[in-house]
């Protein structure tokens, strides 16, 4: 028998699990809403939604009935087969995306490694070579042809990385036109970049790179993994700019909290995919499939894309107001909020977790936001009276 106790949960980590995340001294044992319990009983508001994933909060009970009712009937079956979840799902996202044709993965890597394949083979069909742009402060996973697109840091210790892959400055169209050419298969870009500092895409920019990929037969693939599914109060970041890429990835929230990835892609450069060409064993499955339709349903009938515009311009302008002189920069989309400051946020992000606010520090200086789409304005008051606790609170020693 485990003692409740965090401390006791700690330590049996420490014994079990490989040793590769820096972990917060607290144990979970449910939620609902926005909000949190550990194993002592303890509530945090989740102003961090499982990074990105949990989109209608924790518990919502339309997913847990869809969840629920999909277990009882038929959890998995291989894709030798076909499941009314998977088809449903399916023709949902093709309605929702604009985009031709779904292949359905288990996670946000797995989902960016299929548009690779998928790149890459339409790029050989049509007598181009196999090279990768993507972008400097990217995050597209941490499998290893992923973590080639990403940052520097991330490969030592990991070589000899697979190659094809090269990176250039983020909304510079000058280092695109110079570094692409008839050896480019595909550029991948967030239109919102998350790990890197919640960065946006400016919009000339985008229109640009569309009609130079276009212009070139270059596959051009946005990374929608975290600002997808409703984060910046539009269902996709590529609403915002009025362009479609010929791939765009899914995952995180399409689930609500289940492990489920996408890859959407055109009919042009699917064509190239034959039978065999790529697989999955659990992807797809009846109980993700049911969870996703349940997570998209409550998106639409909830209004949640309204929710996450208004609440986000309602949590920057409550940002603005504190006046903060180490503000730097506030950044982001609906709720998909970095605020830059001048030093490291990680002891702020540690005192807002101790004052009872689960949030995130990414890229040094920026406390991220991502919280549930869902989440009362109530929750949120008390979210921003923790931060500007917090930051009255470390003044006197980090800054």
């Amino acid at each position: 028998m485990i003692r409740k106790l965090n401390d006791s949960y700690q330590e049996l980590d420490k014994q079990y699990y490989l040793q590769t995340f820096r972990r917060y001294p607290v144990t979970f044992e449910r939620g609902e809403g926005s909000c949190l319990w550990d194993v002592e009983g303890n509530k945090y508001i989740d102003a961090i939604g499982g990074i990105a994933v949990n989109c209608l909060g924790h518990c919502h009970p339309h997913l847990v009935r869809a969840i629920g009712d999909q277990a009882a009937k038929l959890i998995h079956i291989s894709n030798f087969y076909l499941s009314d979840p998977q088809v449903r799902l399916s023709g949902k996202l093709k309605e929702i995306s604009g985009l031709d044709r779904v292949f359905l993965a288990n996670s946000g890597a797995e989902s960016v490694e299929g548009a690779f394949k998928i790149a890459r083979k339409y790029a050989h069909s049509i007598g181009r070579g196999g090279n990768i742009i993507s972008f400097e402060n990217s995050f597209h996973g941490r499998t290893l042809a992923t973590i080639a697109t990403g940052k520097k840091e991330k490969l030592k210790g990991f070589e000899p990385i697979p190659g094809g892959f090269m990176q250039i400055p983020f909304n510079d169209m000058e280092s695109v036109s110079k570094t692409a050419g008839n050896d480019t298969a595909a550029i991948i870009i967030e239109p919102v970049q998350g790990e890197g500092g919640v960065n946006v895409a400016d919009p000339l920019f985008i229109k640009d790179l569309r009609a130079f990929c276009s212009d070139r037969d270059i596959v051009l693939i946005f990374d929608e993994i975290q600002c997808g599914m409703g984060r910046t109060g539009k269902m996709f970041a590529k609403e915002h700019y009025g362009v479609e890429p010929d791939i765009m990835t899914v995952a995180k929230a399409l689930g609500g909290g289940v492990p489920v990835g996408a890859v959407l892609s055109s009919e042009k450069v699917s064509s190239a995919i034959d039978f065999g060409d790529h697989g999955t064993t659990f992807g797809g499955n009846p109980l993700v499939c049911a969870a996703s339709l349940a997570t998209i349903e409550v998106i639409e009938k909830e209004n949640l894309l309204q929710q996450a515009d208004e609440k986000g311009k309602w949590i920057r302008s409550q940002i603005t107001a504190l006046n903060n002189p180490h503000i730097r920069e506030i950044r982001g989309m609906g709720l998909m909020i970095g605020v830059e400051f001048d030093f490291e946020t990680g002891p702020l992000v540690n005192k807002m977790f101790e004052n009872g606010v689960l949030a995130n520090s990414t890229a040094g200086n920026v406390l991220r936001l991502l919280p549930p789409l869902n989440i009362s304005y109530g929750d949120l008051e008390k979210v921003m009276e923790i931060v500007e606790k917090s930051l009255k609170e470390i003044s006197s020693g980090a800054l």
